[in-house]
Parts: structure tokens; sequence; C-alpha cells
């Protein structure tokens, strides 16, 4: 059996994308971003927004014609050729499996930071299991952890506003970072925006794809615009931008570190954690099936179970990779590979909606073109290991590629 079931309506798809966005980002990418651009931070936020946007609208344009799973693997293979779709899940699953392991350990941290490595392991476990058990229970899942994590969000913002540092510097004592530093902040800013992309893979299983998937992914970004918006205007007002950059903690700095709060914070953290973490394993399942069934990776991770109408084995693989991840890398080294990876998807995904032909359009080519420009560009302001490493892991799959395809043929030959 290699059906999946279409089980989800417009709210599921955007609780999914919810939790798939409001998870660890919000809770550490301010730092980073702090560090890089100073003062300048909330102009490297407008611009990843505004990129963001762009990548959403292209890729609810292409979701409409194209309601299969895969996201942009489905669409550049469509569109452009099996070449292009091939780099592009091939980048999807690299940069969201790094970040699997990345987020999972971020939730360790946060849930049980003496054994962090051990909790992250048992959390890939579960969400593997839950996802395992079909999309319904991922959605289920999804929706307690968004409606937990915003009441957190609104909860911290309310207290913030109420009772505000003595020492707050306000907006007026920015100092504007350089125009280098501000994109680069902008592409690890992009690293908690990049959710929606999982809606996309989800193609299959909405009802009424062309109708639900784009209504669920602009609903769902412009949520998390305003909660990002929200929490990067108070993190630079409140604690100025020296100290948002040398703290590791900066949400839970805005309301003092003093019982209740810190607990309050790390249990809130650790299940945004989990949120997004279920998404990024259920996108990543159903990219790896898109990819079996057109044999461009092994054809038993097409498989779907008949009970559960899920790709189980695909789950299961996933799993086992992020889980090597957790074991043998640090959260802070993947942030900007995942980023980089993810924009080049995301300009992919550009360049097959500038394919399309006008029948299937229903936006301007402007759109796309500025997307593909501002995805490449904050590729390339990103830290230089971030994209030597994408390169790298990009040459080993396309090589990987070519000879699995040069020994099939010399197999029919023979």
């Amino acid at each position: 059996m290699n059906t999946l079931q279409r089980s989800l309506g417009t709210r599921q798809a955007v609780v999914i994308g919810l939790a798939s966005m409001v998870g660890a980002g919000v809770f550490f990418v301010w730092s980073p971003a702090a560090q890089v651009a100073g003062g300048g931070l909330l102009i490297g936020l407008a611009i990843a927004a505004v990129i963001a946007t762009l990548n959403a609208l292209s890729s609810a344009q292409l979701a409409m014609v194209h309601p299969v799973s895969g996201g942009t693997y489905a669409y550049a293979r469509a569109e452009i050729s099996p070449l292009a779709g091939f780099t592009a899940g091939w980048l999807f699953l690299a940069g969201k499996t790094a970040s699997a392991g990345a987020i999972a350990l971020i939730a360790g941290s946060y849930l049980w930071p003496e054994q962090a490595r051990a909790v992250s392991v048992m959390v890939i476990v579960v969400l593997a299991v839950v996802n395992m058990t079909g999309i319904r229970s991922t959605a289920a899942i999804s929706a307690g952890i968004v409606t937990v994590v915003l009441c957190g969000i609104v909860a911290v913002v309310i207290a913030a506003l109420v009772s505000p540092p003595a020492d707050a510097p306000g907006l007026g004592a920015l100092t504007p970072g350089s125009p280098y530093g501000i994109l680069q902040s902008a592409g690890l800013l992009f690293f908690a925006f990049a959710g929606y992309a999982r809606m996309a893979t989800l193609g299959e299983e909405v009802r009424n794809p062309k109708r639900t998937l784009p209504r669920a992914i602009i609903t769902a970004l412009a949520i998390t615009l305003l909660v990002y918006g929200t929490l990067g205007v108070l993190c630079v007002a409140l604690l100025g931008t020296d100290a948002l950059a040398a703290t590791a903690t900066p949400v839970a700095d805005l309301v003092g570190t003093a019982a209740p709060w810190d607990t309050i914070i790390r249990v809130v953290a650790g299940i945004a954690c989990l949120g997004s973490l279920a998404g990024i394993l259920a996108g990543l399942s159903r990219t790896s099936l898109a990819m079996a069934r057109d044999r461009e990776l092994p054809a038993g991770l097409a498989w779907i179970s008949p009970r559960t109408h899920a790709p189980a084995l695909a789950e299961a693989v996933i799993a086992c990779l992020a889980i090597a991840g957790v074991v043998f890398l640090q959260p802070e080294r993947l942030v900007g590979f995942s980023s980089c990876a993810v924009l080049c998807y995301y300009a992919l995904a550009h360049a097959s909606a500038l394919r399309q032909r006008a029948s299937d359009r229903w936006l301007p080519r402007v759109v796309q073109i500025a997307g593909l420009i501002g995805c490449l560009v904050l590729a390339f302001t990103l830290p230089w290991q971030a994209l030597v490493v994408t390169a790298g892991v990009l040459a080993l799959g396309l090589t990987l590629r070519m000879l699995t395809r040069m020994l099939t043929k010399r197999r029919i030959r023979t």
C-alpha cells in the first residue's frame, strides 16, 4: 500500500505549521542574531519576515497545482527537472535532519540539563512513534503544544510589559550594525520561520488541498510573524543588544529567572521544541516517501502502514539519523548549516514557481524573482563554514545519485 489518507482540514494544517514555526527558534535565535547585527537586529527580522512571506506565497501557488507529498522536491521535479527535484529534496532532508537533532538537544537542555542527550534521544523516539500512528495523531499533539506555547508567550509578554527591567534601554538607544551583519542576522533569524515547508510536504493528507494549503500556509505564517515581531521588539527594547547577545535565555531574561518564571519558561520552551520537532519529523518522512516513490531514495522508504496510513519506515529511518545527530553534534553548529540548506531549498521553490504556466499562476513573477534573489543573498551572507558544509553535503548527494544510476544502467545492460 502506498497511498496516504486525506484527513486534515485547514485548521489542523495551520496547527501543524504553527507547532513547527513557534518552536525552538523563538527561544534561541535572538542571541546569535544580536551578536552579528547589534541594533540592526530588528531590521534583520523584517528582512527575514519579507523573505519568509515571499517563500510562503510561492509555496502556496505551487501547492495548488501539485497537491502531493514532498514539497519543493515534487515541485522542482515537475516544473524544472528530476535533478532539480533531487537537489531540493536532498537539501531539505540534510538541513532539516540536522535541525531535528539540534532542536531535540535544545529541548533536552531545557527539560533536564544534566541528562540533555538522553532526554533528546527519548524525545525523538516518542515523537517518531506518535507520527507513525498517523497524521491525525501528529495534528492532535501539535494542537496541545501550540496552545500551551502561545499561552506561555502571552504570559511572558504581559509580565514583561507590566514590570519591565529598571534599566531597560528602550529602542531609542539602539546603534545599527553593519549592513553585512544585518543580512547575516536575517539569515540566522530565517531559521525560526521555515516551518511552513512542513505544511507543503503534507499535500496528500489534506482535504481539498488546492484550497486548504494556501490558506493554511499564509494563516500560520501571519500568526508567527505577529508573535516573533512582538518578542523581537521586547527583547531589544527591554534587554538591550549587548545583554541580548550575551545571554543564552533571552525570553526568560524578559521576566527574570526567579521562581516561578524560571520553571515556566523552561517548561514552555521544552514543549515548544517538541512541537517543532514533531512537525520536522513528519515533513522529513513525507519528503523521503516522495523521493523513494521516484527511486531517488531506496524504494523501501515508500512503504505506508495499511493500519495507520503513515510512512512508518521512513519515519523510523529519519528518527535514527536525527538520533545520530544528537549523539555526535552540537546544536549551535547546526543552525547556520540548516538555514543555508533551507534557503537554497526555497530558492529552488521560487525557480519552480517561475517555470509554471500562466494558467497555473496567481502571483506576479516579481514575487518569485525577489524571493529567489533574497534567498540566495541571505544564504551567502551566512558564516563560510555553513556554506562549505552545505556545498559538501550537496556534492555527496549528487555523487551518490550519479553512482546509483550508473550501477542501475549497468545491471539493466547485463
